[in-house]
């Protein structure tokens, strides 16, 4: 599996496990949890994207379950995680709306609250889940650099973020952000010409997409972009959701998916995009598909 740099001495998998759903399986033990874990780095995936609102805050502690089992498996992994949602439910249930907290107080906190449920000593890359509008980037700031210097993380980065708040946030910081989290496949394509991408990719920034698959609609839907997926997918022997993948991975910005899926069956199919090789002709196949139009 390829990996890619994030930060000195800190590389994640191309290809990312996603966390969001597994509080959601019926099965949440220990033994269940590490069939997940185990089927991944089978295929040499090793990162895990998490955050704290996931599950209703309870998802962070069913990953612990494992590694607090086996405590060889956290130097076997990287761990990625989210703070600043306060959404009313789990431990907030009692709050009055859902809102974002980027005080250092919440920051801090959420870190001393995954640190324990996961059962680790360290997160490799902490991002803020999303643009907060009451955000004091000084505070913000200062709050990611002093986690970092005290190793409690090793990087941090953001998610949903646009350039500009990107921007405002690491003009605070002496460490850099070293990823932003966005919606990106082909069923939002917004990011390859709203700047988003172009932005990361002059600031060699790896960017890590979540909802690769549309959410699922990519998987479900029936239009001439799914059935030209299909045609890919019988071509290079996958499935449709492999061809999805591969469209980000072909992308010069180094795009590391994030695929979030239940089902071990599904789980050992991950990888599978890597067997396929779009050319640039296939590519803008798919783009135009979903584009609905031709290319100007």
């Amino acid at each position: 599996m390829e990996r890619v740099e994030m930060a000195d001495g800190l590389s994640f998998s191309r290809l990312v496990y996603g966390m969001w759903r597994i509080g959601d399986d019926p099965d949440t033990s220990e033994k269940h949890v590490r069939a997940k874990i185990d089927a991944c780095l089978a295929q040499g995936i090793t990162t895990l994207d998490q955050a704290d609102i996931y599950g209703d805050y309870t998802a962070e502690a069913v990953l612990g379950q494992s590694l607090k089992a086996d405590p060889s498996l956290r130097g076997q992994v990287e761990i990625v995680t989210k703070c600043d949602i306060v959404a009313p439910c789990g431990k907030y249930a009692d709050v009055a709306c859902k809102h974002y907290d980027t005080s250092k107080a919440h920051i801090e906190a959420s870190v001393e609250n995954s640190l324990r449920d996961m059962g680790t000593d360290y997160i490799d890359l902490l991002l803020i889940h999303r643009p907060d509008p009451l955000m004091d980037h000084d505070e913000t700031g200062a709050a990611l650099d002093g986690l970092i210097k005290s190793g409690k993380i090793r990087a941090a980065g953001v998610s949903n973020f646009r350039p500009w708040d990107v921007e405002l946030l690491q003009s605070a910081m002496s460490s850099k952000l070293v990823t932003n989290q966005i919606e990106i496949s082909l069923a939002r394509i917004d990011p390859f010409t709203d700047g988003d991408l172009a932005f990361h990719q002059r600031q060699r920034d790896a960017v890590m997409a979540w909802s690769p698959l549309g959410g699922g609609s990519l998987m479900t839907d029936d239009s001439d972009l799914t059935r030209l997926m299909d045609g890919f997918a019988s071509e290079f022997g996958v499935d449709r959701a492999a061809v999805a993948v591969a469209f980000l991975l072909r992308h010069p910005a180094k795009i590391l998916p994030v695929l979030g899926t239940n089902s071990l069956e599904r789980i050992a199919k991950i990888s599978d995009a890597t067997k396929v090789n779009l050319t640039r002709v296939q590519w803008f196949q798919l783009y135009e598909a979903a584009l609905g139009r031709e290319v100007a």
